[in-house]
């Protein structure tokens, strides 16, 4: 048998790996990964790069539908209110054609109904997050604003497009209708409609037609917000889809990297008798011989 007789270089080498395993298996407690860098297991790491891409990707279509849902909830309570006000325009139009009331009584329904209008134009404009929701692709601005010049006194200052945002792989959705659409679409223009009934009321005359015509906004306008209705139903199902998928990918990357605590509390040990043990031996240098090596 071949004895070394200038052992240190071996001692070291067998302290320096001690040392590294000692590291590691603290590394691994410290962060609960088996994995701490691609030399740990290439296989593994080649599958947590891509579950990484997944999570950060599945994060961020989460945070796309935190903001489009408060939107959709903004925005059908807009409506709600807006149908609410219509309401109550139909209850003093019908009130002002078929009650006895003086000219006095009829300036005051109309100033409520102006009010009413004023209110609309509010609610049209209405923001979400610092942006317009009623205005398609123009939102940092308000869409309708109040204008003489135009029949219905309001003009719009929107478009007619309409914004989407990706809440998944390849699946994009509307996150609103233009106000173009749901306020004064040909046919249905709500603020003409009131202008009409407020005529009416100051005039005394064409109370059928007008009132029609805000009838018919009301209609039209609980119609356009099923839209809204309809994006929330469907944000949450996705929602739920995603964080369901988030669930899974932290599961694949627990089972991936995930550290076995009993087992690396064991190397821990191991490792740290192995230091001591080789300290031990490099303390006593002059009393090595073959009999150290052969234990």
């Amino acid at each position: 048998m071949r004895v070394n007789p200038n052992p240190t270089p071996d001692v070291l080498a067998a302290l320096n790996s001690s040392r590294q395993s000692q590291q590691d298996a603290l590394l691994q407690i410290s962060s609960g990964r088996r994995v701490n860098q691609p030399s740990d297991d290439p296989a593994a790491a080649a599958v947590l790069v891509n579950n990484h891409d997944q999570t950060t990707a599945t994060n961020r279509y989460l945070q796309n539908l935190d903001s489009v849902e408060g939107q959709f909830q903004t925005a059908d309570a807009t409506l709600g209110s807006v149908i609410t006000a219509l309401q109550r325009a139909l209850t003093l139009g019908v009130q002002g054609a078929h009650s006895p009331l003086s000219d006095a009584d009829r300036g005051a329904i109309a100033a409520e109904l102006q009010g009413i209008q004023d209110q609309l134009l509010s609610l049209a404009n209405t923001s979400f997050e610092g942006r317009f929701l009623f205005g398609g692709t123009v939102t940092d601005a308000p869409p309708f604003a109040a204008d003489s010049a135009q029949p219905s006194g309001v003009r719009y200052d929107g478009n007619n497009a309409i914004n989407t945002v990706q809440i998944g792989d390849g699946y994009r959705v509307a996150v609103n209708q233009p106000g173009s659409q749901i306020f004064v679409a040909r046919g249905h223009d709500v603020f003409e409609a009131m202008s009409g009934l407020i005529q009416a009321m100051t005039t005394n005359s064409n109370f059928d037609s007008a009132i029609a015509a805000v009838r018919d906004s009301f209609d039209y306008i609980s119609g356009q917000r099923v839209f809204y209705g309809n994006a929330t139903n469907q944000a949450q199902s996705q929602s739920t889809y995603l964080n369901s998928a988030k669930l899974q990918l932290a599961q694949q990357q627990t089972t991936l990297v995930g550290v076995d605590v009993a087992t690396a509390a064991s190397q821990l040990a191991n490792a740290n008798n192995a230091v001591e043990a080789t300290l031990a031996a490099m303390s006593r240098p002059s009393q090595m011989n073959l009999f150290d090596f052969l234990k």
